[in-house]
């Protein structure tokens, strides 16, 4: 029996690579001894062959020491960084300014120092936002700001039905989030209270044009998603009928009806409410609220105000939005665009 030899297909490729692989020991190349030329990397010589690539031995970038990072490594920075900003002088040697200061600088610089770390703020859901993770505002003074607007505390996880947060802002309009699952706008009950704060936030965060939430356990915090807003115009307001379930608190202030006991304590109410000059529909009714808890007159209302801010505190118009001047005679705003009492 014959047997025939099965003819290799591609014999002349094999040869050249083969011929290509071989090494050649009068060349640079390590691998396969062929010439070198300079490399894109610096440092490093290229074959002219294989295109293999190591480290030129005569350059002056091989034989100077690689600095390997490492967690330590990385630990030990951080450690000295917290050292020099806890110095005297580490802000203004971190800035690289620590020469040819004035006396005011170096206050300046100290001031900002002491609350660098501990006066930033900012929280973000990476999954639903996208901004920067941390907003920074600074006084006259240097002082780093507290970027918390306002706050919800959800009392309990047992809604009577109706529960409503309202989110306003003075000619920008007003906000609504009820409980109500099958709105666009509004949030539902989770299965514990921190999944209910949790849900609030998620959907403010989908909506609002005024504000971030942020959630801990029960507590929604709000921060301005513009900084050219004025923090202290911005209006929190709980709509909770039956028991109380949520409550509002902005600037320390808890703005909850029933939870005035003597007018001092709605005059505190009123010193921020109105602390922009305008009163907002949201902040009308939460002042009237008050007013009816406490027993207090809407001429002794307005006389709070006028003592605690003058006659130039505008009402929004619930009808057109412009802002209606007080007619103290009368003891009411009056809007002339839309002529009516507010």
């Amino acid at each position: 029996m014959a047997f025939r030899k099965k003819p290799v297909k591609g014999t002349k490729g094999l040869g050249e690579a083969k011929e290509n692989l071989t090494a050649v020991e009068d060349g640079d190349c390590p691998r396969c001894g062929g010439g070198s030329n300079n490399s894109s990397i610096t440092g490093y010589l290229s074959c002219d062959r294989c295109q293999y690539e190591w480290a030129d031995p005569n350059s002056k970038f091989s034989t100077s020491k690689r600095r390997h990072e490492s967690v330590q490594t990385e630990s030990k920075l951080i450690e000295q960084f917290k050292q020099e900003m806890e110095s005297g002088s580490g802000l203004s040697r971190v800035l690289g300014i620590d020469e040819n200061l004035t006396a005011e600088q170096e206050q300046g610089l100290s001031r900002l120092q002491d609350k660098w770390i501990e006066g930033m703020q900012g929280h973000f859901n990476v999954a639903e936002e996208e901004r920067t993770p941390l907003m920074i505002s600074f006084d006259e003074d240097d002082n780093i700001l507290q970027t918390e607007v306002g706050k919800l505390t959800l009392m309990s996880n047992d809604f009577d039905g109706g529960e409503e947060v309202r989110i306003e802002y003075p000619g920008l309009g007003t906000e609504f989030y009820l409980l109500n699952e099958d709105s666009n706008t509004g949030w539902r009950r989770g299965r514990t209270v921190a999944d209910t704060a949790r849900n609030i936030a998620s959907v403010i965060n989908k909506s609002s044009k005024f504000v971030f939430a942020n959630t801990d356990e029960n507590v929604v915090s709000f921060e301005l998603r513009n900084n050219k807003l004025n923090p202290s115009a911005l209006v929190l307001f709980i709509d909770d009928p039956g028991g109380k379930d949520i409550i509002a608190e902005k600037d320390g202030v808890v703005l909850d009806p029933t939870a005035v006991g003597i007018e001092s304590d709605y005059q505190t109410a009123v010193e921020l409410v109105l602390s922009d000059g305008v009163i907002t529909p949201s902040e009308d009714q939460l002042l009237w609220a008050m007013r009816q808890h406490l027993g207090i007159t809407e001429e002794r209302h307005i006389e709070i105000v006028i003592t605690l801010f003058g006659e130039g505190v505008t009402k929004e118009c619930t009808g057109c939005g412009n802002g209606a001047p007080l007619y103290t005679q009368h003891s009411a705003w009056y809007c002339d665009d839309c002529e009516m009492w507010l």
